[in-house]
């Protein structure tokens, strides 16, 4: 029995020791990642933009007065000409205050021919020293006077008549109704929109670029004929003038919204372009693709490899610009490294790595020739 307990000390001890004992910690696991290899390569070639054929003047038009619209003669697509009769107000008001202004023109005409009639019986009357010279300066002041009531009347009777006018929304130049903003029934403040118009003449290729094609446009700016544009659905080109970029980039999208003249191209309103912009070629620059990109601390960095260690360690790189589905390396790179292009997000610091293999490949190598 002592012998017995004491094996059964022993191997109690023995498991309380193995209990205690802290396990080795795992190998950190060797990724695969594919990689690339610089060379030199050339920038540049051609970009294209989605644009939109808009009026160069587009005008909201509304009428000058307020008041009840009963009618609208105006439709979306509808051509018009300069001076058409676009929508009408109801205008009992306004006729009202423009009969009230010419009868105060009539009174204030009247009062005038009477004054004018008194200062004529005064200048007899001091002609023969009845009356003093003040007097008489009296009765010139009040005619005056009298003329300048008329004038006002008269004044305020042409504004009258001008504000039972505007009771008729007119067409300030033909073009095309491109949208309505009211209909009949609705009561209107002055100025409130009704219809806008796109005027005839000049058509404008509206579309808008990322900031890092903006320097590009910059330098076609004014330049006669710098674009092209291809109207869907067809082959050929039509030449376009940049003239118009946005100082300021859309809060939303931040891109920036660009405006080519199409010169006396026959385009319609709103038909779709593709906006080409040929930019020069630049050799001898660096490419990479989307995914071999990373943020690391706040900088636009990659992954190199090491090929004699198999260990990866951060570059920080300058980007020039995109094109197509590759960035363009300004500088921190040169040709001849290997830079990691796939498994950048789970890489630290001098980790060892392993090539990606295709699974196919490698079970061809694992079966042997045969």
């Amino acid at each position: 029995m002592p012998d017995l307990a004491r094996v059964l000390l022993v191997f109690g001890l023995a498991l309380a020791l193995a209990a205690c004992t802290r396990p080795e910690p795992a190998a950190e696991p060797v990724r695969s990642v594919r990689t690339v290899t610089l060379a030199a390569d050339s920038a540049g070639g051609r970009h294209e933009f989605a644009a939109e054929v808009r009026a160069r003047t587009e005008s909201r038009l509304g009428f000058r007065v307020g008041g009840k619209m009963i009618s609208r003669a105006a439709e979306v697509g509808q051509r018009v000409r300069t001076g058409q009769a676009l929508a009408q107000l109801d205008a009992a008001d306004l006729q009202l205050g423009q009969q009230a202004a010419q009868a105060a023109v009539r009174a204030a005409e009247s009062a005038h021919a009477l004054a004018a009639a008194e200062l004529k019986r005064y200048r007899e009357l001091r002609d023969q020293g009845f009356i003093s010279g003040l007097e008489l300066e009296r009765r010139e002041a009040a005619l005056q006077a009298q003329r300048a009531q008329l004038e006002q009347a008269r004044a305020q009777a042409g504004v009258q008549v001008n504000q039972a006018a505007y009771a008729t929304l007119v067409a300030p130049a033909a073009g095309v109704i491109t949208a309505v903003e009211a209909e009949p029934g609705m009561v209107l403040a002055a100025g409130t929109p009704v219809l806008r118009l796109a005027h005839d003449g000049a058509r404008d290729a509206v579309f808008v670029v990322p900031e890092d094609g903006l320097n590009a446009i910059r330098a076609l700016l004014g330049q006669n004929g710098a674009l092209r544009v291809r109207p869907w659905g067809r082959s050929e080109t039509l030449p376009a003038t940049v003239r118009e970029i946005a100082a300021a980039a859309d809060p939303a999208t931040r891109t920036f919204q660009v405006k080519a003249d199409l010169g006396p191209a026959a385009l319609q309103l709103g038909q779709t372009v593709t906006v080409l912009v040929e930019l020069p070629r630049v050799e001898g620059v660096t490419k990479l693709p989307l995914t071999a990109v990373t943020q690391q601390q706040g900088q636009t960095a990659v992954w190199l490899l090491d090929p004699q260690t198999m260990t990866v360690r951060v570059q920080p790189i300058v980007v020039a610009g995109a094109e197509g589905n590759a960035v363009v390396v300004a500088s921190g790179l040169s040709p001849g490294q290997t830079v990691v292009t796939a498994g950048v997000h789970t890489l630290t610091p001098g980790q060892k790595v392993k090539l990606f293999a295709q699974p196919s490949t490698a079970a061809s190598a694992a079966a042997g020739p045969r």
